[in-house]
């Protein structure tokens, strides 16, 4: 018998860690974890068509409750038969809840006890969003993973403006517990309470209380310093049970995403691949730096020496920083292309590394070279 939708398998732990590589089914198919998830906020990967996002090998991506319910509206995706459908993508798809872009509005919004009145991004007219409108969009959308409407606090804020939006977390999380759902979705509940580790056990056992499918590790990377992200993963994850995915959201810094892996997070995302190629960024399995820089100019290498993506096999960084500079598309094209199969190939090491239940060693070699050669680029660009 195929599984349900929902079932989550572990395969694999390594003895020294916490890493564990799994399964998870969902309506569209099995994602293989642990795995980054590229973010196609407008339904769309940034540049890239769907065909080649499969080529790279990911099979669940992520949408934006909040942006498709501005543009097109989801009476439109509806009507074209889903966001599946109306993308041209076959595999799963996370949607986030909006409240992130929803808090984002600092200046244009206004917290109700049931939700969120706001001023659109787009037009300036007002709306309203909360458990029950972000559940009602992503039913529509009919993603195979919705996330529970949540209030992500900034970093700094004080510990009793952390208690309240907590509360009202865990309230809006119950409520979105109780929508209807698109065939087969699941629905992921979201850790939140700030640096305040007691707060995140609170919120924790709240969610563990009404029961999802699967629970996301929220707050992290919001602003804090990068010496607290780390802190803020092992405090969100401590109290998640352990035969349920773990997604961290957010946080897409190969370092971290391999620190976190093992800490025993199956699932992360962020735009860091897509949107930093539109500045010209490259990552490398060994670190990232900016091809537009004046170093590059008649440098004939590849984006990274030893790939074996259809970018690193046909063009030179002198090309792809001279298309950059005269803002070509093509330039961020061609980056993002190539962070994405970075991506792609580092979370087949990560899981490939579990299974021969060597990633500890894997993590040491990893995070050695990562940090030597971003040093090396550091140096560089900073004698430019």
């Amino acid at each position: 018998m195929n599984p349900v939708p929902g079932t989550f398998e572990i395969t694999q732990r390594d003895p020294k860690t916490g890493a564990r590589r799994g399964r998870l089914t969902t309506a569209h198919g099995v994602v293989e974890t642990p795995v980054f998830m590229p973010v196609g906020t407008q339904a769309t990967v940034k540049t890239m068509t769907p065909e080649e996002v499969e080529g790279f090998g990911y099979r669940i991506i992520l949408g934006n409750t909040y942006h498709l319910g501005e543009r097109p509206g989801v009476e439109i995706i509806e009507n074209a038969g889903g966001l599946h459908r109306f993308m041209g993508w076959d595999h799963s798809i996370l949607t986030d809840s909006g409240g992130f872009q929803v808090f984002s509005l600092a200046g244009l919004r206004k917290i109700e006890a049931d939700g969120v009145r706001f001023q659109s991004h787009v037009d300036g007219s007002y709306r309203f969003m909360g458990p029950v409108e972000s559940m009602r969009i992503q039913r529509g959308l009919g993603s195979d993973i919705a996330m529970v409407f949540d209030e992500c606090p900034p970093y700094p804020c004080d510990r009793e403006y952390a208690c309240k939006a907590l509360d009202r977390t865990l309230a809006w999380a119950a409520l979105c517990a109780e929508q209807p759902r698109a065939p087969g979705q699941l629905v992921f509940g979201i850790v939140q309470g700030g640096v305040h580790e007691d707060l995140r056990e609170k919120s924790a056992k709240g969610l563990l209380d009404i029961g999802f499918d699967g629970y996301a590790i929220g707050g992290v990377s919001v602003g804090e310093p990068d010496t607290l992200i780390i802190p803020g993963v092992k405090s969100g994850i401590r109290y998640l049970p352990d035969d349920r995915p773990r997604y961290l959201m957010g946080v897409g810094y190969l370092p971290q995403i391999v620190e976190s892996v093992a800490l025993g997070v199956d699932m992360f995302d962020c735009v860091m691949p897509t949107r930093f190629a539109r500045n010209g960024t490259v990552f490398t399995r060994l670190g990232r730096y900016p091809v537009k820089a004046g170093a590059y100019a008649n440098d004939g290498r590849p984006l990274e020496e030893g790939c074996a993506c259809y970018v690193c096999r046909k063009y030179s960084r002198a090309y792809i920083r001279h298309l950059c500079n005269v803002s070509e598309v093509l330039g961020a094209r061609l980056i993002t292309w190539h962070n994405l199969h970075c991506y792609a190939e580092c979370m087949k090491e990560v899981r490939a590394a579990i299974e021969k239940g060597v990633f500890d060693d894997y993590r040491g070699r990893f995070m050695e070279d990562y940090q030597e050669i971003r040093r090396d680029h550091v140096e560089l660009v900073a004698t430019e």
